[in-house]
């Protein structure tokens, strides 16, 4: 069933891992993804953080560490939460203004898949059009 909030272990994880303040240290660690996770990203060259990666330590170099590089703001706000099983799939928008001052503000779902507590699997989905 779906909610505005998380319901589940997994949910919670997903939202203290995403929220504002805990931003600044997922750039250097994330000790909930798994060791051999697959964090899918989208595939548009026109996003800064676009492939697949498939350890913490590429996400964290290739995806986090990019964020703070090409944005100066840069939110996540989840709207909807569907958990089921080892599964947590999170909409909403995100909000963001470029270093070069372009504002976005752009539908996102995030499809989360966990093993033994830990993030496994992440596929990001965003309105690349935009």
């Amino acid at each position: 069933m779906a909610s505005t909030s998380p319901t589940t272990d997994n949910g919670r994880t997903i939202a203290e891992c995403t929220r504002p303040s805990a931003a600044a240290t997922s750039r250097t660690s994330w000790p909930q993804m798994a060791p051999d996770v697959e964090w899918i990203e989208t595939e548009a060259e026109s996003i800064p953080t676009h492939g697949t990666f498939a350890s913490p330590q590429e996400v964290l170099e290739s995806v986090f560490a990019k964020v703070p590089e090409y944005f100066e703001q840069f939110e996540l706000h989840p709207e909807l939460w569907v958990e089921a099983g080892d599964d947590v799939v999170v909409t909403g928008r995100v909000v963001a203004r470029t270093r070069t001052g372009r504002k976005l503000d752009a539908p996102y779902a995030h499809v989360f898949s966990f093993r033994d507590g830990k993030v496994c699997r992440n596929d990001n989905f965003h309105d690349t059009a935009l």
